[in-house]
């Protein structure tokens, strides 16, 4: 079904949901995993960077040490992930490594927002199914630690 994974993280509670839920995907298909965070620089984000140069070299420490998390989490459910940074806008940065890495499914956390802040603001799902050559999987779902782990 599956062959490769790529599965986007950020840490956040989302982030952890969808990572679990590729995991497992992961588990049953067999499938290898890469682990992606993006360091996002566009926009008014960049603004910010072109001010402050600390911002960035923070940004990278914060997403190293959540990749390092993910990893670790990873390899704890019996996985080998291969873990990539990237720097630009998410969509991008996203659809890139996926067809870099060949991947087959691209799983990501779904944010809830209200109407007015979807309304307003992007929505990098919505993207993303428009410019992915694969599947797309928005993770919703609380996978059990006794569907994660390997029974020792």
């Amino acid at each position: 079904m599956y062959t490769n994974i790529l599965l986007c993280y950020d840490g956040s509670r989302e982030g952890r949901l969808a990572l679990r839920e590729g995991a497992r995907l992961a588990q049953i298909t067999g499938a290898g995993v890469t682990l992606l965070a993006v360091v996002e620089t566009v926009s008014g984000n960049a603004l910010a960077q072109a001010a402050d140069a600390s911002v960035l070299s923070y940004q990278q420490d914060e997403l190293r040490s959540i990749l390092d998390e993910g990893r670790q989490r990873l390899t704890a459910m019996g996985l080998a992930p291969r873990i990539r940074m990237q720097f630009g806008d998410p969509v991008a940065s996203i659809s890139k490594v996926a067809a870099e890495t060949g991947a087959d499914l691209v799983v990501v956390g779904h944010h809830r927002h209200g109407f007015w802040t979807r309304w307003l603001s992007r929505s990098v799902a919505a993207e993303l199914s428009d410019s992915l050559g694969c599947s797309l999987l928005l993770a919703q779902k609380v996978v059990e630690d006794k569907d994660l782990f390997p029974k020792t």
